[in-house]
């Protein structure tokens, strides 16, 4: 399944693509996709019922984030070798792991605002996880059975902030639509193999980011087993796994994103955003 949020911000409707990729309206299902509702036994209600009998929804409103209000957005750093090789840094032995503020969330296609005082704007295509269920503690092996889902995730990060000031990565990590999510949540059945998808990046039609993520370091399973040890984590929780080399901090020299500026990110069956950068 591919289920999305479309409407108007702080508006949004649950919806989902049915087999002629229309979009579907899901309200009369669940209210929206939030920690409440992203559960397993929702998932179920929703499989079982016949969606081609929900109204179908137009596809030129706007899409949000295909997950609403996750009460964590947890990120975990440097998980390509060859992203850390290009930014300097040693391969980790274990998942770095930090935080971006909710806030920092916004639909896949809204504009990416350059905060005030910003010099160092960059981009990161991620694969994100969903967590389904209640999680404390658990094995890799376990691990599948506690993800709901997959979806795109722009970690967009102001490598000044982030790195040349004192204080944690959060910072340079959490500034508001710095979180670009979806356009799609999508289900483990409809992925055939999550270590082997392809991500890609362009900035203005120029190719900056090409990677897979058979090359990560940490895949899901394990960082989700590794999390669960030192927090629980909670339906609706959004976990984002790291970028391939081809961010602008690590271009010789570097590049960061300006106004007028255009990103395309895409992940093989997850779906393609599109934003424009504009100062604030």
């Amino acid at each position: 399944m591919k289920l999305l949020r479309v409407g108007d911000k702080g508006k949004e409707i649950p919806a989902i693509v049915d087999n002629e990729n229309n979009y579907r309206d899901l309200s009369s299902l669940v209210d929206d996709l939030k920690p409440s509702t992203l559960n397993f036994e929702i998932l179920k209600k929703i499989k079982d019922s016949d969606i081609s009998k929900l109204p179908i929804v137009s596809k030129d409103q706007r899409l949000g984030s295909c997950v609403n209000k996750p009460g964590k957005f947890i990120a975990i750093g440097l998980n390509y070798s060859d992203h850390a090789k290009e930014t300097g840094a040693k391969t980790p032995t274990e998942p770095i792991v930090f935080m971006k503020a909710s806030s920092s969330i916004c639909g896949p296609n809204d504009e990416i605002e350059i905060p005030k005082g910003s010099n160092k704007l960059d981009w990161e295509v991620e694969l994100a996880f969903v967590v389904g269920k209640d999680t404390k503690n658990i094995s890799e092996k376990d691990a599948p059975d506690h993800i709901l889902g997959y979806c795109i995730v722009n970690d967009v990060s102001e490598r000044e902030w982030q790195i040349e000031k004192l204080g944690q990565w959060v910072k340079g990590k959490s500034g508001d639509t710095f979180g670009p999510t979806g356009p799609y949540l999508v289900t483990k059945e409809a992925i055939d193999d999550i270590n082997n998808l392809n991500l890609t990046t362009e900035v203005n039609g120029k190719k900056m980011q090409s990677g897979n993520t058979k090359n990560m370091i940490f895949n899901t399973n394990f960082i989700l087993s590794y999390l669960s040890k030192f927090m629980s984590l909670q339906p609706g929780d959004l976990i984002t796994t790291g970028t391939p080399a081809g961010v602008g901090m690590g271009m010789n020299p570097q590049v960061f994103l300006k106004p007028g500026d255009n990103i395309k990110i895409a992940i093989d069956n997850l779906g393609t955003q599109t934003s424009k950068i504009v100062s604030k």
